[in-house]
C-alpha cells in the first residue's frame, strides 16, 4: 500500500467546509449501514443530504435521485456505500459534474488507482473510513462502539 488517507486534522479540514453530501448507494433498508450513516447525518449534522439510488424513491421521507447528475446541485463531498466493482463508475459519474470537492469512500472500500485518478482530477480522496464515525470523533461524542452518546465527560461510567 503506497497511498495514505488524508491525516486526521485534513480529514476534520474536509468535514468542517463540507456543506452537502451525496450519499451513492444509500438504502431504505433501516438494517443497512447507509441507512444508518444518512440517520445520524440528518439528525447531527448541519449537512444538506441528497440520497442517490436507481432502485429507490424515498429514504427516511425524503427523495432519492437515480444518479449524482440528478442531484439538486453539485455535492460538496460524495459518500460512498458500493460495491468495489462499482466504484470505477461512481468516479466516472464523479467526475462529469463540477465542483465536487471530496470522494468518501466507506468502511472496506479502497482502490489506489481510482484515488489517484481522482486526485489528479483535483479531489480529495478519503477511503476505507466512515464519514459518521469521523464526524463523531471530530465533534466530541463518539462511543466506542460508534454511537453518539449524547454525554461529554473525560471520566468513566461505572
Amino acid at each position: 500500500m503506497t497511498w495514505e488517507n488524508p491525516s486526521p486534522q485534513e480529514r476534520q479540514r474536509i468535514l468542517r467546509r463540507t456543506r452537502t453530501v451525496a450519499m451513492v448507494g444509500a438504502s431504505p433498508n433501516p438494517a443497512r449501514v447507509s441507512n444508518f450513516v444518512a440517520t445520524y447525518l440528518l439528525s447531527s449534522t448541519a449537512y444538506e443530504v441528497w440520497f442517490v439510488n436507481p432502485n429507490a424513491t424515498e429514504i427516511l421521507g425524503r427523495p432519492v435521485y437515480p444518479s449524482l447528475a440528478e442531484c439538486p446541485g453539485v455535492p460538496d463531498l460524495v459518500d460512498t456505500f458500493r460495491k468495489p466493482e462499482d466504484l470505477s463508475g461512481v468516479l466516472d459519474e464523479l467526475l462529469a459534474l463540477d465542483g465536487v470537492q471530496t470522494w468518501w469512500l466507506q468502511f472496506g472500500l479502497w482502490d489506489e488507482g481510482l484515488a489517484g485518478k481522482a486526485e489528479a482530477a483535483g479531489l480529495t480522496v478519503v477511503m476505507d473510513r466512515c464519514l459518521k464515525v469521523e464526524h463523531a470523533r471530530f465533534a466530541g461524542g463518539l462511543h466506542l462502539a460508534g454511537f453518539d452518546t449524547g454525554v461529554i465527560s473525560a471520566r468513566r461510567r461505572e
